[in-house]
């Protein structure tokens, strides 16, 4: 989800999305539900031939009656091009006199001159208001559709250009988990050669901050050979009070070994909660519980496992809580030996 997000604040991405958005609500939406093109004055020539046939039998007939030529050669140039093909159908026709149809003949294909005929004194003409209100709903909606697609587009201008605009010269304070991952980074790790210990296997340093409420780190564990030989991690245990963030107590370590029966796990517990014998008792059904000091190493072992947790810096939290109950933050260095058969 985060990698498409990052595409489309791309500003030609953003652009060929906005046109796939513009060109679905522009087609089927605008074009082809709301507002259908509607043939309006059509001429003639452009109904289907039956009504075209109808068109002009009706134009014979009024001819015969009121014989003007002038309005019978308009109605004739209304048909078009196919105006001689319809008329030598008619002559076939059971329903036109043939002697009107001669007449009307004889007019058309002598060339007379064509007069467009006009309204009489006195006459009008009264426009129906079904196609008025019909109108001026069409003309509401799209002023409506076009306010959204205005509001919309402001939106994604804003997204895409001017709060990056806003944002570009304002620096953003790391959370948490940032700062814990750079301290992490920067820590100096344990030179166990130097101590006369053989290197360990693995060896990597976590550490918690306070306001990273979801600390929980899982490592594997596996040879130089690449094989997979268990995982091991640190995480938050126990928190203490109320409210945001976690004022976080206790801590566990733990040591997963493919080849033994159990997951071996110590309580990493701060000295107000290790001194209160009701949270130790609590506790003490997660895993054997120690108390947190600087420069301490606690040692957890499998059937061919050995792990060594290193409590690099702590510093306890001040605060309404006892003093000595929470944690600011902790770094802690787990290394991973195999374990030496006797």
């Amino acid at each position: 989800m985060e990698k498409i997000l990052s595409y489309a604040k791309r500003p030609l991405v953003a652009g060929a999305i906005g046109l796939v958005i513009g060109l679905l609500i522009g087609l089927p939406v605008l074009g082809w539900w709301l507002f259908p093109v509607q043939w309006t004055d059509a001429s003639v020539e452009h109904l289907r031939v039956d009504l075209q046939k109808d068109y002009l039998r009706m134009a014979i007939e009024s001819y015969a009656k009121t014989p003007d030529a002038g309005l019978a050669n308009a109605r004739w140039s209304e048909i078009g091009a196919v105006g001689p093909d319809l008329l030598n159908e008619l002559m076939v026709d059971p329903q036109v006199n043939p002697q009107e149809l001669v007449l009307f003949k004889n007019l058309v294909q002598s060339g007379a001159a064509v007069v467009v005929s006009t309204p009489a004194v006195g006459e009008t003409t009264v426009p129906t208001g079904t196609e008025e209100t019909k109108g001026g709903g069409s003309t509401i909606i799209f002023v409506v559709l076009c306010l959204v697609l205005l509001v919309i587009g402001a939106a994604l201008v804003y997204i895409f250009l001017l709060r990056k605009r806003f944002t570009s010269g304002t620096t953003t304070k790391p959370s948490a988990f940032q700062q814990a991952a750079e301290i992490s980074k920067n820590a100096v790790r344990t030179d166990y050669e130097a101590e006369g210990v053989e290197a360990p296997i693995i060896q990597f340093v976590k550490t918690y901050k306070i306001g990273d409420d979801h600390f929980d780190t899982s490592d594997s564990i596996e040879s130089p050979t690449g094989e997979f030989l268990g995982e091991c991690g640190v995480g938050i245990s126990e928190p203490i009070g109320v409210g945001e963030p976690k004022k976080v107590t206790a801590f566990e370590v733990w040591l997963f070994d493919k080849n033994d029966i159990q997951t071996v796990t110590k309580v990493l517990m701060s000295e107000n909660a290790y001194a209160d014998p009701q949270m130790r008792q609590k506790l003490q059904s997660k895993g054997e519980p120690v108390v947190l000091q600087p420069g301490a190493r606690i040692l957890l072992e499998t059937a061919t496992l050995q792990l060594e947790a290193h409590v690099v810096d702590m510093e306890y939290g001040q605060g309404a809580l006892p003093a000595g109950s929470f944690f600011e933050h902790l770094t802690i260095e787990l290394a991973v030996w195999p374990k030496v058969k006797a």
